[in-house]
């Protein structure tokens, strides 16, 4: 674990939290204690009694770790920093967790423990990781009163804006952190599409150094390195939404391999529910445990650390087991893990592909692997291995560019750590530009447009392009996926021949483009698509939408209305008035009555005293009947 911030409480700066702006960053803190007689239990919690009598459950459960994880530790004192996601109210609640066990042969079964956590309906874990790495050993230091000075300096923080780096100062340390973008938060956590307007398309960002989804942060090479081939197909799992087991010997690891998973699909927005940790107490267990034979899993990421999830779960169908039992240390020697090779030489050099591929299928490797296959995840009973369990064949291929541009340190803990940020950048880039181009092909149903000269900005937009999902894919079955897909893809001879006879295909080069949107097939069908789909819609529609404001706010009305016919006139002056009565009631409901909302005001009026100008005279006094459109038109005359 990193050093935390140097923080101390001096008594006579304590800031007396604000609740109200605590709640936009923090739900609650709480401190839980594990107690031999009566389990887990809450010993407090700040703001006091914030928590409901399910949320206290499900807290207690979830902070801390199993005992099979926790049976190798006999140092005097341990501390471990991982986080939970549980289900509230239709929303998610985020845990994160500092725990600290303490070996003490004087004390009842020779130790104790406790969690400090930290509640928030955010997935902001480069915010929390390091609070809880300020907050934890404070706690432990001075006691309680730590909860109530941290929350106050919390309460100062001005409110969080996604996808944006903040300064968020804490005693005399300073947060500086990057907040995932708005189009990865669910919008029940308050994003408007407006904020996420910047995410429309799917383009590949020009900026790398801000983040483009969920747990950005979190340490990919050094979760994944022994399963660095696997990795590729793991990201097609989570994109059309497979039910995934992710086992791991401790707390830490298996939420960080939960967390690393999501964020490979980024910038997708990602509908799986994911369970960072998950144990046997969660009330979705039992429905999951009762699942009967034939039954499918629900769409689900599962972080689990007991064994026992093996046996109860046996016919899940993805299994990933990462991790090393050690607790002394979150990464094992590079030598050490299973898919990987250490290449000679102290220097920094490439992690090769070769030699990846050579380890991978020696002689004994090749034995080991048949043995993993037989023996099925229920080894992991008697020896924890990095392995992965399945039977979907992935259409994406492993990257050599990628694979061989990544680094291999050595075995110095401090260059390691240097090189895994270099290594995780790499890993990231590539399944961000994967992710993108995958997106790419729908790009077309997001395309606005904008008036055109010389034309009026209050005839009706025309609709994005709709959408069927057959007329999609048979469209992307013509033109192919793209190069950049396409050089990525394998070529399955077994499953393209198979694919061929099914569909009584004489062409080759047909059946292989028809096998190419496999994957598009299973996106559109998963649990992904349609929220994602829909979202970028209405995000497309919000900018469609702006566009034609803009053109209001620039077009000149006396110069259109000069070749306007009567028809069209009347139809121009029916749709700003309408659009001026929008903009009353946004006025009336507390939306409106900015600057811009003032200038848009006037403008409208103009413009409909404008085309007023160009109607008939007889018509004109019948609107001008009306006392609410006569004080919007002043006095025309005065245009004529």
């Amino acid at each position: 674990m990193s050093r935390s911030p140097s923080f101390s409480v001096k008594p006579d700066l304590t800031i007396k939290p604000d609740l109200a702006s605590l709640s936009q960053w923090v739900h609650s803190f709480c401190i839980m204690r594990f107690d031999l007689e009566q389990g887990q239990i809450l010993e407090s919690s700040y703001p006091q009694g914030s928590l409901s009598q399910q949320e206290e459950l499900s807290v207690s459960f979830n902070s801390f770790p199993d005992s099979v994880s926790q049976k190798h530790n006999r140092s005097s004192i341990h501390d471990c920093i991982f986080f939970f996601r549980f289900l509230k109210d239709d929303k998610f609640l985020y845990g994160y967790v500092f725990n600290r066990q303490r070996h003490d042969e004087r004390l009842k079964r020779g130790g104790e423990q406790k969690s400090v956590v930290i509640l928030s309906h955010s997935p902001y874990s480069s915010v929390f990781r390091p609070l809880l790495q300020i907050i934890g050993p404070l706690y432990f230091d001075v006691g309680e009163k730590a909860i109530e000075h941290v929350a106050g300096f919390v309460s100062l923080w001005p409110p969080p804006v996604p996808g944006k780096l903040m300064e968020l100062p804490i005693g005399n340390a300073m947060l500086k952190v990057n907040l995932p973008p708005p189009h990865s938060l669910p919008l029940e956590d308050g994003v408007s599409y407006e904020e996420s307007a910047s995410s429309m398309a799917p383009l590949l960002p020009t900026n790398q150094s801000v983040p483009q989804g969920l747990f950005h942060d979190a340490d990919l090479f050094g979760v994944y390195r022994g399963l660095l081939l696997q990795l590729w197909t793991l990201w097609e799992l989570l994109l059309i939404g497979e039910p995934i087991l992710i086992i791991a010997p401790t707390p830490p690891q298996c939420s960080e391999a939960v967390a690393c998973l999501v964020s490979l699909v980024a910038p997708l927005f990602c509908s799986v529910d994911f369970r960072p940790y998950f144990t046997i107490h969660d009330p979705g267990f039992a429905r999951l445990n009762s699942l009967r034979e034939g039954e499918s899993f629900p769409p689900m990421v599962l972080g689990v650390t007991n064994l026992f999830f093996l046996k109860a779960l046996r016919n899940m169908p993805h299994v990933v087991s990462v991790g090393t039992p050690s607790l002394n240390s979150n990464r094992v020697p590079f030598s050490s893990r299973s898919s990987t090779g250490r290449l000679s030489g102290g220097k920094s050099e490439g992690l090769g592909v070769q030699q990846l591929s050579l380890r991978r299928f020696s002689p004994t490797n090749l034995l080991n692997a048949v043995k993993l296959r037989r023996d099925g995840p229920l080894c992991l009973m008697t020896e924890h291995k990095e392995a992965v369990w399945t039977s979907y064949s992935a259409v994406t291929k492993p990257d050599t560019g990628v694979l061989n541009r990544l680094v291999d340190a050595g075995m110095s803990p401090r260059v390691e750590e240097s090189m895994s940020v270099v290594n995780n950048e790499i890993l990231r880039r590539h399944f961000l530009e994967l992710t993108t181009n995958f997106l790419a092909p729908f790009g077309p149903y997001f395309q606005v447009n904008a008036p055109s000269d010389g034309t009026s900005p209050y005839v009706a937009p025309p609709p994005l392009p709709s959408f069927s999902a057959d007329e999609f894919l048979m469209n992307l079955s013509a033109r192919g996926v793209g190069k950049f897909l396409s050089k990525r893809m394998k070529s399955n001879w077994p499953d393209l021949y198979r694919y061929c006879t099914l569909f009584e295909f004489d062409n080759l080069w047909s059946c292989c483009l028809i096998l190419e949107t496999i994957v598009f097939r299973r996106f559109l069908q998963g649990p992904n698509f349609v929220p994602w789909f829909q979202r970028r819609r209405a995000v497309a529609e919000q900018e469609q939408r702006r566009l034609w404001k803009v053109a209001r706010m620039k077009t000149d009305m006396r110069q259109i209305t000069s070749q306007m016919n009567e028809i069209e006139a009347v139809d121009s002056f029916d749709a700003i008035e309408k659009y001026i009565n929008e903009e009353v009631k946004l006025r009336e409901s507390g939306g409106g009555g900015g600057a811009d909302s003032e200038a848009s005001f006037e403008k409208l009026k103009k413009d409909l005293q404008a085309v007023f100008s160009v109607l008939p005279r007889d018509m004109q006094e019948l609107l001008l009947s009306n006392p609410q459109r006569a004080s919007l038109l002043q006095d025309p005359s005065e245009l004529q």
